[in-house]
């Protein structure tokens, strides 16, 4: 089937050549062309440009775009999509006055809810898991990564990653998946952090990579959950599974876990709402990207990544939305643009380039997505009229998508 896209008022972030990120000053540029033309066939971006070179071809499905913009889907980095329940009592908590680390301290957190998801069926937490990947396709995710990480046994482990694995087979949306088992200290081993460390090594690690589960492996390397060792001991596991690192680091202290992800080539960091010099050093010259979650820092009230500190040192960014139940319930990539552009001074193209082709990247799917390039997953987002697309962040409480296409075809 081929769907040709007509008379587009902009075509943003077009690449002749396939590219795998872009860094620094580069990230201020977002090419374009007005008046604009997409084909696809299939499921593929075949052919694009200006109007004037349209070529002559019969397609199945047209579409006029007169007065919107077309530009790739989202690509959300880092999520918790998978889980049951909710935490909304948490929220209050935090309102009263309660910090993120008093809450888990009583029992509240990732804890609450691992206790949840162990008490879910497989199939019921595929059920509670499906309204939400619809909603952020809706919302023009196209691909996104799902970590596991609120199961801490082994068998909620393994059907948080079963059901991320159904969601890639039964939907249009690219899919990665992140082994997370180290994400906090379940209560029956609070004294006993080595044997959980053994038990994620040597029984979920094994069965996970047997299963064929994951493609990447994280730790929560932050103080009262998992140290610099031990995180280090964890990666070193995966690696004998080929599973690359993706880690959260400094999202409350900066002690060391940057550095640490680089040197075990991990190809992401994420988080770094606490950020010295030390990490910055240590990222140049990495083929790690730094990934922000601008609208955890806005739930949390926590700071934002020094996106500017990160971008004029030279270096990548990529943006995501940590969508999870305790510290960032959506997974709306339209307002982690729109909250990087107004909290954390980027630049309308640096947020568009951090949402789209970096994204990709985080995720090892720049061959795949991101940009608009001959060859490509041909999944895309069509606004509704706008005046420009520094229009997309700076009315941010609006939904400005008319339409979704994955996989070639338009969402319903």
């Amino acid at each position: 089937m081929t769907t040709l896209i007509i008379n587009i008022k902009e075509l943003l972030q077009i690449r002749d050549i396939s590219i795998d990120k872009v860094s620094g000053n580069d990230m201020k540029l977002l090419p374009t062309i007005k008046n604009a033309f997409v084909l696809i066939e299939d499921d593929v971006i075949i052919d694009f440009g200006e109007m004037q070179d349209l070529p002559k071809t019969q397609t199945d499905k047209q579409i006029d775009a007169t007065g919107k913009m077309v530009l790739p889907s989202w690509c959300d980095s880092h999520t918790h999509i998978v889980y049951a329940g909710n935490r909304e009592q948490e929220f209050v908590d935090r309102i009263n006055g309660l910090s993120y680390e008093e809450i888990a301290n009583r029992g509240g957190g990732i804890l609450n809810s691992a206790k949840t998801l162990q008490e879910t069926s497989e199939n019921d937490l595929y059920n509670q898991s499906i309204p939400r990947v619809k909603e952020v396709m809706k919302l023009g995710t196209g691909a996104i990564e799902i970590k596991s990480g609120y199961g801490l046994t082994t068998e909620a482990e393994l059907k948080m990653l079963r059901v991320a694995k159904r969601i890639e087979k039964e939907f249009p949306i690219l899919v990665k998946t992140t082994f997370l088992g180290a994400h906090a200290l379940p209560l029956a081993y609070k004294n006993r952090k080595d044997d959980y460390l053994d038990l994620v090594i040597n029984d979920m690690l094994p069965k996970v990579a047997q299963e064929q589960l994951a493609d990447y492996i994280d730790v929560f390397c932050e103080k009262g959950y998992f140290s610099l060792e031990d995180t280090e001991h964890i990666l070193k596991a995966g690696k004998t599974y080929n599973l690359i690192p993706k880690i959260h680091v400094n999202q409350f202290n900066a002690f060391g876990g940057v550095a640490l992800g680089v040197k075990h080539k991990a190809l992401s960091v994420d988080h770094l709402e606490e950020l010295n010099q030390e990490d910055i050093t240590a990222l140049q010259d990495s083929n790690t990207i730094p990934v922000a979650l601008p609208s955890c820092s806005y739930f949390l009230s926590i700071p934002y990544t020094p996106a500017r500190q990160l971008i004029d040192a030279g270096l990548p960014l990529a943006l995501a939305t940590d969508y999870n139940p305790g510290s960032t319930p959506s997974g709306n990539m339209n307002f982690v643009v729109s909250t990087a552009c107004i909290k954390m001074k980027m630049t309308p193209e640096e947020a568009i380039n951090a949402a789209t082709i970096n994204g990709a990247y985080a995720m090892g799917l720049s061959n795949e997505c991101g940009s608009i390039t001959k060859g490509k997953k041909a999944n895309l987002i069509i606004t509704k009229e706008i005046t420009s697309y520094g229009f997309l962040p700076y009315a941010f409480g609006n939904n400005h998508i008319d339409s979704i296409i994955l996989s070639g075809k338009v969402l319903t």
